[in-house]
């Protein structure tokens, strides 16, 4: 199975790479499409013939830029040093705190990335007011 994005995407679509981070950037392109297929499977779809169906491509250029986005995301993440975008201190309060930039510190894909896939839909009960009406007859069974 292909990625979705290649390193030229990421370039075209982000910004170009360090050369640090083209090794790093190599080795999560199959794993950003691979939880993205994961997810599909996981919600009953195969994004990889979703791509397929779809004949006006876009489907394909949403799944490229997904999957640019997580990796542009992943790659913003520090891999050294604390990983916070804002913190703030007092003295005789004793009081730290902070925002972190990627509080997981790993993969993650946006509510708004998967909707946009089409893989995360409202659902009414255990209805997929989406699927076709033979699934619904074999889910109502």
């Amino acid at each position: 199975m292909a990625d979705y994005a290649t390193i030229s995407d990421v370039i075209a679509l982000y910004r170009p790479l360090e050369p640090d981070e083209v090794p790093r950037a190599e080795e999560l392109l199959p794993v950003i499409s691979a939880r993205l297929r994961q997810y599909a499977w996981n919600v009953s779809r195969d994004l990889d013939k979703m791509i397929a169906a779809d004949e006006s491509g876009m489907l394909a250029i949403v799944a490229r830029s997904v999957t640019v986005d997580v990796l542009a995301r992943t790659l913003q993440t520090p891999t050294t040093g604390v990983p916070m975008t804002q913190m703030s201190e007092s003295a005789l309060g004793y009081t730290v705190s902070g925002t972190y930039s990627n509080p997981g510190g790993g993969i993650f894909i946006k509510n708004a990335e998967l909707k946009a896939l089409g893989l995360l839909r409202q659902r009414y009960g255990m209805v997929d007011h989406f699927s076709t009406q033979e699934e619904t007859k074999e889910w109502v069974r």
